[in-house]
């Protein structure tokens, strides 16, 4: 008598597998995949959310908050309400200036979103007061949170010498492939400072105004043009740049009494540190004393792995050590995203791995060992394709998706504890004498699996919802 054949999606599916002699090769390629995936994936805290914000900001200078509140702020507003997906707009109004934070929905595509935005801009430029400047574009996105911050810090050495070293070890890092922003916070810059005297400059009949345009045409350079011969192109070039104090006092201002009047005549200029706009200092409790200190923040590339991301960082430190940093500069990593991110996912991931061991483990003492290494296969296969179809869709290894990694855990404990117990049943029967595991096998799944796959979509239909959050 022929076996009667299988019933239903699940059966067929049970029978089609059961005796394949592929399934083995379909089992250990998902767990390679799964594995592969999880070296390849991104690693970061928080999950990818797209949310595009736009910083648009305008200068009125020398107009009071309520004058650009009035003139700038209300009728940019209104403007920037037009464009289709804005959600919300933050505004503030100040001093000589206006600031409007426009913040698109939750998804929508950041190019797209600056696009309108610019277009809308542009075909109002004519509406524009007069005394107001056009408006600057600043996108900003989760990608500008810097994922490392490096601080160099030394007892010995100035703002403005750290402030040099960190710009060379910018540059360093910039280099790097996905490394996208970096910014200097804190030190100083050079700068050449002329501090005039009144009475000396009025002597001569010179005015600030005088000054300025004279430094100003001096502190230039530009092409004039080019002289073709020999088979050659020389490129003409007139003006330079100042390099010193010693260059900018020689600067000839005009003349007086049949004399040049020199910039060190009328005024001391100072080769040396600007004016800080902002203050980094060091301390721990190895350094009590507040040290002087330059911070360098980091951000990555969107996509990018935050882990791998400052493991080149940190390589790239390591290497100019002793070349570019020397001794007395102390380096600390301040902010170390790719630590944290590396430790929480391999947290939820180690938590994930005993689970399965512990749901094995309860099977192996009340079914016995063969049910136990089903499930035991069953849970890591179907995580390994779901990390694949991961890798490939351009998720990453996050809070979020772990936890729904190991939520879904005891949807899978749930289905294969029910078909493997129905096998067991069975294999226990006296109708299962005489009769091979598979067709034992495929029975026990006909009678429980569609309302099993049944359950399984009903539980995706109830956190379907949460795919839109």
């Amino acid at each position: 008598m022929s076996p009667t054949p299988p019933r239903g999606l699940a059966a067929r599916l049970a029978s089609a597998f059961a005796g394949s002699r592929l399934t083995p090769l379909a089992v250990i390629a998902s767990l390679l995949l799964g594995a592969l995936a999880i070296v390849l994936l991104p690693r970061e805290e928080e999950p990818q959310i797209k949310v595009p914000m736009v910083d648009v900001l305008v200068a009125m200078p020398g107009a009071t908050a309520r004058e650009v509140e009035n003139r700038v702020t209300r009728p940019m507003e209104k403007l920037l309400w037009e464009i289709p997906g804005v959600e919300y707009l933050y505004s503030t109004s100040s001093p000589g200036s206006a600031l409007v934070i426009v913040r698109f929905k939750v998804g929508s595509d950041l190019e797209q979103s600056l696009w309108r935005l610019n277009q809308k801009l542009q075909a109002n430029y004519d509406r524009i007061p007069p005394g107001v400047s056009a408006p600057l574009i600043k996108p900003r996105t989760i990608d500008d949170v810097p994922v490392a911050a490096i601080t160099l810090h030394s007892a010995t050495l100035d703002h403005l010498t750290l402030r040099r070293l960190a710009a060379q070890l910018d540059d360093a890092i910039k280099a790097l492939p996905e490394v996208a922003e970096t910014t200097l916070i804190g030190g100083v810059r050079r700068q050449l400072r002329v501090q005039v005297d009144p009475a000396k400059l009025a002597s001569r009949g010179l005015t600030l105004d005088d000054l300025a345009v004279a430094l100003r045409a001096a502190n230039a350079r530009s092409q004039d043009g080019s002289l073709a011969t020999a088979n050659r192109e020389l490129l003409v070039e007139t003006g330079g740049y100042l390099r010193d104090a010693a260059d900018a006092a020689a600067l000839v201002l005009g003349t007086w009494q049949d004399r040049p009047i020199f910039l060190r005549d009328v005024a001391a200029v100072v080769d040396g540190p600007a004016e800080p706009a902002d203050y980094v200092l060091f301390g721990s409790l190895a350094t009590p004393g507040d040290e002087a200190a330059v911070t360098l923040s980091i951000a990555k590339r969107p996509g990018a792995n935050a882990v791998q991301v400052v493991h080149e960082v940190r390589r790239t430190v390591d290497r100019l050590r002793g070349v570019l940093l020397p001794a007395e500069i102390g380096v600390t990593f301040t902010r170390d995203y790719g630590a944290t991110a590396a430790e929480k996912s391999n947290e939820l991931l180690l938590h994930m791995g005993i689970a399965v061991f512990g749901v094995a483990l309860l099977i192996l003492l009340f079914l016995g060992w063969r049910e136990s290494l089903v499930v035991l296969l069953a849970i890591p296969v179907t995580l390994g394709l779901t990390l694949l179809v991961f890798y490939l869709h351009g998720y990453t290894l996050n809070r979020i998706t772990l936890f729904a990694l190991i939520f879904s855990i005891g949807i899978l404990v749930d289905d294969a504890i029910v078909v493997v117990e129905n096998i067991v049943r069975h294999l226990r029967l006296p109708e299962a004498r005489g009769r091979s595991l598979q067709e034992v096998a495929v029975a026990a799944v006909e009678e429980v699996g569609n309302p099993t796959l049944l359950a399984t979509w009903a539980v995706i239909a109830a956190v379907l919802p949460m795919a839109f959050v």
